[in-house]
């Protein structure tokens, strides 16, 4: 398990501890504490957020989106992406345009800190500029880059609920990494 998981498993299991007769804990309680842990993870795995990352890390979520994962290759993603730009590997996400506009910038909440498989820490940003067939809804689709392997860092995210806080607006494509 990595210090990360483990950091989180730990602040998890303090803030909701099991109890055999315990009352359901309320929406914003847990949001809160999701918030919380989230912020733990990160400190835990060395990275400091800036003041805006801080802020949406605070901010309440604007979406509740199920995730799913997408690659290049295999099957996967091929071309451009329905802006006309080249998807940016853990950048790239498809959305449903009635439900999140296309051109927003977001700030996913569980991605802040995520080790990459090149080292890189992510920094919890994305951006909405592509669409997909099977995109309905309150989903969402993270492109991971090349190949099924470039899903390994992201695979615990995949069917999850993500916490998405609307973070701006982008013109022209997602800008790469760097």
């Amino acid at each position: 398990m990595s210090t990360a998981a483990a950091v989180l498993a730990l602040v998890w299991a303090m803030t909701f501890p099991v109890q055999p007769s315990a009352d359901p804990v309320p929406y914003d309680q847990l949001i809160a504490a999701e918030a919380a842990a989230a912020a733990a993870a990160s400190t835990a795995t060395g990275t400091t957020l800036s003041a805006e990352q801080a802020e949406h890390m605070a901010a309440d979520a604007d979406w509740r989106l199920s995730a799913r994962l997408y690659h290049a290759g295999g099957g996967g993603a091929t071309g451009n992406d329905s802006l006309g730009c080249r998807p940016i590997a853990m950048r790239t996400v498809a959305i449903d345009p009635r439900v999140v506009p296309r051109r927003t910038r977001l700030f996913i909440k569980e991605t802040v800190g995520l080790q990459l498989a090149d080292g890189t820490i992510h920094d919890g940003y994305w951006y909405a500029s592509d669409t997909g067939g099977a995109i309905k809804g309150n989903k969402i689709d993270l492109y991971t880059g090349h190949g099924r392997g470039s899903m390994r860092p992201v695979m615990p995210l995949n069917m999850s609920t993500l916490t998405v806080v609307e973070a701006g607006r982008f013109d022209g494509c997602p800008p790469a990494w760097g």
